[in-house]
This record gives C-alpha cells, structure tokens and sequence, in this order.
C-alpha cells in the first residue's frame, strides 16, 4: 500500500489541473496516490482525467459528486483515504519535484503517533515563502500557536496522519458551501503537536476565482457556516479572552447575516457575545455594503 494521499478537491478547474499533473509525474518519489475530488464540474474535467488515468504514469482515483463546497469535498477525500498520511493540494498548485520525497523521509525519520503530522511551506511560482519560515528554534507545534504564539504568517502545507483526519467532519449546511478548514486542524490541536518542517513543499498561485481572493462574498453567503466556525474558536481551550472576544464579533455579524434570532441561546460565552454586539453590528453593515448575493 502506498503510504501518502495527495487528495485535490476541483471544481471547474480543467485548465489548470495539468501544472498539478505534470509535478505529480515529475516527483522522485512515487510512493503516493493522487486522489480528485470532482465537486461538481460541469467542465471537461472528468475527461481529461479519464485521459491521465489510462496513461498510468502515477496511481490516480476519481470520484465525482454533487457540488458541496470546499469542505464538503475534504470530507468525502478523508472518508476516501486509506493511506497513513495525506496532503491537500489545490488544483491551482503544484509540487517541486522532490517534494513526497522529502515528506516522506522526514515522517519515516521523526513521525508517530504522538504527533497528529507534519507542517511545511508553500512558496510561489518564484519560490518566494508564502510569510514567514517556521521558528528554527523548535521541533514541534501546534498550529494555533505557530500563527498566535509565534507569529507565523501566511499558507503553510500541513500533511496529516488519516487515522486523525476522518475525525471531526465538516458540517453541511443547505445553501451554503463554506466552513473554515481550520476547524478540523484547530480541533486536532487540542490534542497533538505537528513537526516542523521548513522545506518548500508546494507551490501555489492565488487565482481569481479562489476562495482565498474572495472571502467577503463568501462570508455573505456562509453565514451558518462562518457562525459555526467561530462557535467552536471560542470554545477552545487554549486561548484567551482577546482572541474569543474577536470571535464573538463575527459569530454576531454571521448571525445577523443568517437572521438567526437564537444567537444569544447559541454562542458558548453569553456575557463577552453581548459585549461583541455593537461591533458585530458594524462588520454586518460593512460586509453587506461591500458585498451582493448573487
């Protein structure tokens, strides 16, 4: 059995899915599966699939299913994965050429199952890091405290163990096609370190399309989902009353956002929630202003 999934959820994404197909091709090491999630493409993606699988260059799985979201097709790839390990990478990215290799030689080295993983960075196509580099002066983390504690800034590639992965699914809310996919990783965090690791393990471009490039339309139109997300921030243990009291403003201006008249019955801190209202309010009024459902 292969011992790494490299699971890539697409949605519509034809044109640009050959730049991950070729690094794939190209890596040094081929000890990995290349799962698709086809979230719904009404593209010619599944064709061209069909094409590289019949090549059989690299072992590839397809699986196509009606259109959920980002977070719903992470949930059908980790009820899919049958790997010790897996890593996300977008349609809109690729890998350098030696990059399973390298995964691989540092979780065979350094891996267990005290730890829920591994973290790397993600550079861009001029193998620019994408923030900052991971502190030199530690082994392991979580990765709440790399951005909170530490001060690490922008995308990082996480590669997980799958045993830990198929816990806490993402809700599916109707309608609405986002949750944060930090919620998985922040909810691991309670639990497990990720080793460090400070190796270039994908390389990504921000398309205009992507999510990343338009969050405030998709806090318009996810509002359970964003309410969800920062439900369970605030009901981490490990953080403190500044960062749940910035959670509580956008549970507020999600909740305003959905109409849901509960969220005082709703949130895990009545008390700071009240006191977030006024300034919920104001991000409400400034995401509706700066956004229109289509």
């Amino acid at each position: 059995m292969k011992q790494l999934t490299i699971f890539t959820p697409t949605y519509n994404r034809a044109h640009c899915l050959k730049n991950c197909y070729e690094s794939l091709k190209r890596q040094t090491c081929k000890d990995f599966v290349w799962l698709i999630i086809d979230d719904g493409s009404t593209d010619h993606t599944k064709e061209l699939v069909g094409r590289w699988i019949k090549e059989n260059k690299i072992h590839i799985i397809y699986h196509w299913q009606k259109n959920q979201g980002m977070h719903g097709a992470h949930n059908t790839a980790y009820e899919r994965i049958v790997t010790e390990l897996n890593v996300c990478i977008d349609s809109d990215d690729y890998l350098p050429d030696d990059a399973v290799e390298k995964i691989l030689t540092f979780w065979n080295k350094y891996g267990s199952e005290n730890v829920s993983g591994l973290v790397g960075l993600d550079a861009d196509n001029k193998n620019h890091i994408i923030g900052t580099k991971l502190p030199k002066d530690l082994d392991r983390s979580t990765l709440f405290d790399l951005y909170y504690k530490h001060g690490v800034t922008g995308d990082k590639k996480l590669v997980y163990r799958t045993a830990l992965t198929k816990k806490y699914p993402y809700p599916l809310f109707s309608d609405e096609k986002y949750v944060g996919l930090a919620y998985k990783y922040y909810m691991l965090d309670q639990d497990y370190e990720m080793l460090l690791m400070n190796e270039t393990l994908c390389c990504v471009e921000y398309l205009p399309d992507g999510s990343s490039r338009n969050m405030l339309s998709q806090y318009r139109k996810n509002p359970k989902g964003f309410a969800f997300y920062r439900i369970a921030l605030m009901k981490l243990p490990f953080t403190n009353r500044s960062f749940r009291y910035r959670q509580a403003v956008h549970f507020v201006s999600s909740s305003l956002l959905s109409r849901n008249r509960s969220f005082l019955s709703e949130t895990p801190d009545k008390p700071l929630t009240i006191l977030a209202v006024p300034f919920g309010f104001l991000l409400y009024l400034y995401i509706t202003t700066k956004t229109r459902v289509v």
